[in-house]
């Protein structure tokens, strides 16, 4: 195998012709994410099809996965067929904009790591811009989706830098999406929080505000982050480059 692929305990992820490779943020909510009772699960910009891998592994639930970037699709159609759920996984070359366009919700959870960087200067590679930039999916449009493909029970799940998540979960709360469970990440802990994971419903209640550490001050990881990832990672003395081949 080259270094482009990452084996994880249950199935393996090629990534080379993705612009967005396998990173930390996926595997946090790929990882934070439980699917409960869902039998229908959406993971929206699917890129490597790693998040919709990980929550296949841990549900009996059929999974749809899109993206409008057509070699993203291609690796999640490739990563999708040699997976032990390839029966029950559906990769769809297609923006949420369209694929939600006429639909009813049929959806028990909805899962993204969307584009963020609708402030920053563009990176030069389309398929990085595409992957990066709000420009093809702003916030509006992602909660627009939301709202029509969610079914009332559903949940949505979400991870941010804290910035655009603050200006997100703002967003999402005008528009009738509450924010049931919060978790602030950081990535050492005696830095700043990085990132935040978010899951929302239509239900208003009470809010649950968690923190986790990566790493800790000398570099190794985490009690938590080890039990959070424990299913996933084969080894995690040295991060995801223990598990790239």
């Amino acid at each position: 195998m080259s270094e482009s692929t990452f084996r994880f305990k249950q199935f393996t992820v090629h990534q080379e012709k993705c612009a967005m490779k396998v990173g930390t943020d996926a595997v946090l909510l790929g990882s934070w994410v439980i699917p409960g009772e869902s039998n229908h699960i959406l993971d929206v910009g699917s890129g490597t099809g790693l998040i919709a891998l990980m929550l296949a592994q841990k549900s009996d639930a059929e999974i749809d996965a899109i993206d409008i970037d057509e070699n993203a699709y291609q690796q999640t159609k490739e990563n999708f067929r040699i997976s032990p759920w390839f029966f029950r996984m559906y990769p769809h070359h297609i923006s949420l904009q369209e694929f939600s366009k006429d639909k009813v919700p049929s959806y028990d959870l909805i899962v993204t790591n969307p584009p963020y960087f609708h402030h920053a200067s563009k990176p030069n590679v389309e398929a990085r811009t595409h992957a990066r930039h709000s420009d093809v999916l702003s916030f509006d449009e992602l909660i627009d989706g939301v709202l029509k493909l969610l079914l009332p029970n559903g949940r949505f799940c979400v991870i941010l830098p804290c910035k655009e998540g603050m200006e997100f979960l703002d967003k999402a709360q005008k528009r009738g999406l509450f924010c049931r469970n919060l978790l602030r990440v950081r990535t050492r802990s005696d830095k700043s929080e990085k990132r935040l994971l978010m899951q929302f419903s239509f239900q208003f209640g009470t809010m649950t505000d968690e923190e986790i550490s990566i790493q800790e001050e000398d570099g190794t990881f985490t009690n938590d982050y080890i039990e959070l990832t424990k299913e996933y990672y084969i080894n995690l003395k040295s991060g995801l480059s223990d598990n790239k081949e």
